[in-house]
């Protein structure tokens, strides 16, 4: 991990996660997620880049609340790092960068979601402490029902 910084994208910068979404995201149009992740940048939300020298190989996003039931809360959102970086320690590094932020940030819980199908995914987020506790549900309100 010699040369792996992590660090805040600017929202000047905020567009440059764009491939990165495309790993996980494939049904959205290019167009739309760019206006999706400018609007995204002028909200509660903050993207945290995981750099190889300057190169971009990992984002994960968090969305900032109070919520009643547990306090001031992120939502990891989009954790995405480049194949070629997996396996090699780096989730684990970039969670540990994450959880100090959001504690010094006053954050007193994350919660995130992740696809069902993402089954690795699972079992990293089960050996980072993390419990389920409900199902998140998505009713689609656009005339067309679809997803994207």
């Amino acid at each position: 991990m010699k040369n792996i910084s992590i660090s805040v994208i600017s929202k000047n910068d905020i567009l440059t996660i764009i491939p990165l979404l495309k790993i996980l995201n494939k049904k959205t149009s290019d167009k739309l997620l760019r206006q999706r992740v400018l609007e995204m940048a002028n909200q509660n939300y903050e993207c945290i880049g995981l750099f190889d020298k300057d190169e971009l190989i990992g984002i994960c996003g968090l969305w900032f609340a109070t919520k009643h039931y547990i306090g001031k809360t992120a939502e990891v959102d989009h954790v995405i790092i480049n194949n070629q970086y997996r396996n090699n320690g780096l989730g684990r590094f970039y969670f540990d960068w994450i959880y100090k932020y959001l504690i010094d940030k006053g954050i007193d819980a994350t919660e995130l979601n992740t696809y069902v199908s993402n089954t690795k995914s699972h079992k990293f987020y089960y050996n980072e402490g993390y419990e389920i506790y409900g199902f998140h549900m998505l009713k689609i309100l656009r005339e067309n029902k679809e997803f994207y």
